[in-house]
């Protein structure tokens, strides 16, 4: 049977896991790291300065877990927190960019990949000179939530719709 690239794309070699949540009471605030938070379907994440917004297609930004140590060694840095990168949720196991353009499951919460979390000015301040582009291709993704519920840590993150596997 003929496999097509798109067929491809939809399938994906395992689920992944929320590693770290964090939300901003205010765009230049402190990164406060939770256990749980609400996610606010149409809106983000309760606490978070941009659910105070309607809509919009950046609700929520995710982080890959695996490039915390890639942006640290581009960076020249020992260690690189998810705080420091000002991101949502620091997922593992799964590649975020793989989500972009449709639905995955964090838990009881639906989002929506909508496009790439390109890294701020910010990062030249926080991870230093080049640290912007230490970032490049490694700031995650932005995402809008499509139904809303409790977020948890190790909450297993799954994309939507996939093709299954080859049955045994």
């Amino acid at each position: 049977m003929f496999e097509t690239i798109h067929d491809r794309m939809a399938r994906l070699p395992r689920e992944g896991r929320l590693h770290w949540i964090g939300v901003r009471t205010r765009r230049l605030g402190t990164v406060l790291a939770l256990d749980s938070v609400t996610a606010i379907a149409g809106r983000g994440l309760e606490g978070d300065h941009r659910a105070s917004r309607t809509g919009g297609k950046r609700q929520v930004t995710l982080l890959q877990w695996e490039h915390l140590a890639v942006i640290g060694a581009l960076s020249g840095n020992a260690t690189v927190t998810p705080a420091l990168l000002r991101r949502n949720l620091v997922v593992s196991g799964i590649n975020l960019i793989a989500l972009k353009g449709r639905q995955f499951r964090i838990g009881d919460v639906v989002l929506e990949g909508t496009s790439p979390c390109d890294p701020c000015s910010r990062m030249e301040e926080v991870l230093g000179p080049g640290g912007y582009n230490a970032m490049r291709g490694h700031g995650g993704l932005n995402a809008m939530i499509i139904q809303g519920g409790v977020l948890r840590l190790e909450d297993v993150v799954s994309a939507l719709g996939q093709n299954p596997g080859p049955e045994d």
